[in-house]
């Protein structure tokens, strides 16, 4: 293969955690040389919560260690594969995609802080549903921003959806239910509403968000069917605490993962999975209307871990 030639979609996965199994191995790269006794093993715990993998994960992977101490060395290949498995087995029950549920309007809103990378999100997921059939139409609910109003109008005609949107400094969720209304009469499939990011000033954010939530009850009790929460991988625990922020008052229903290539610190993933369980509908990796794909638990704990790659 030249260098030239495109790299495959778990060449990039696993190049994108490059940062994240590289700080893992600095992290446990003194230990093989050791007895596995206990000093051993806490020391493996240490390292594995300062990579990022969180104190559950941590300790599961030190309890299936201290299970193999018959095996009185351990190799870094052999420590690698254990988290790999250890990983998977948390990321697997939470790796769901996000599917068409059959309402019409099937309502998505779409919520995270200012640069998560929010509204290349949401056209990422609206042109994956268009390729598998549906029609889309967008609204610019994040009103406070007049730049993320125009974003979001530019990737609308670039993959070619409907979108409903008004003025800079508007109300959010009259915005919202106006778009329902239009989705409905023109038998759209899919309405993505984009919401404000600004956790500056907290309380007005999440007032707002719980307003849009209410106003689009109004329309159909079940509305919003879906609340997804586009995360930064590069933000690390950061993420985590956003996880908590939005998880109650927007009653979040899962997680996208953005920007994983090149400087992710994957490891707050599998904390995310182990503490809130949320579904993870999809990780992107570059800012193409391509590069979103569904989560795949197996291929994201053998780059995490950087274990054997096939």
């Amino acid at each position: 293969m030249s260098d030239s030639a495109p790299k495959s979609w778990r060449e990039r996965l696993f190049g994108g955690l490059k940062r994240t199994s590289e700080k893992l191995g600095e992290n446990i790269g003194g230990l093989f040389a050791k007895p596995l006794d206990e000093q051993t093993l806490d020391e493996i715990e240490e390292a594995l919560i300062v990579s990022d993998l969180g104190p559950a994960m941590a300790v599961r992977i030190r309890d299936r260690l201290a299970d193999t101490r018959h095996s009185k060395m351990i190799t870094e290949e052999y420590l690698r594969e254990v988290i790999a498995d250890e990983v998977e087995k948390v990321l697997k029950p939470v790796a769901k995609p996000l599917e068409y549920k059959d309402a019409r309007p099937q309502v998505i809103l779409v919520i995270g802080v200012n640069g998560s990378g929010k509204t290349t999100t949401i056209a990422k997921l609206a042109k994956r549903f268009q390729e598998q059939g549906k029609s889309v139409m967008l609204a610019a609910g994040d009103t406070f921003r007049a730049a993320a109003i125009g974003q979001l109008k530019v990737w609308a005609d670039r993959i070619g959806v409907p979108i409903v949107s008004g003025k800079e400094g508007g109300d959010a969720a009259g915005l919202a239910f106006s778009a329902v209304q239009q989705a409905t009469e023109q038998g759209i499939d899919i309405l993505i509403v984009d919401t404000a990011g600004r956790l500056q000033n907290r309380t007005e954010l999440m007032d707002e968000l719980a307003k849009i939530r209410r106003v689009l009850g109004r329309l159909d009790p079940a509305s919003p069917h879906d609340v997804v929460l586009v995360l930064d991988a590069t933000t690390g625990n950061n993420a985590l605490s956003q996880i908590e922020v939005f998880r109650d008052v927007a009653q979040v229903t899962g997680l996208v993962m953005t920007k994983l290539d090149g400087t992710a610190r994957g490891g707050m993933l599998v904390a995310a999975a182990e503490k809130y369980g949320l579904p993870i509908h999809a990780i992107g990796i570059g800012e193409g209307v391509d590069d979103l794909r569904p989560f795949d638990a197996t291929d994201m704990a053998k780059a995490i871990a950087g274990s054997a790659y096939a």
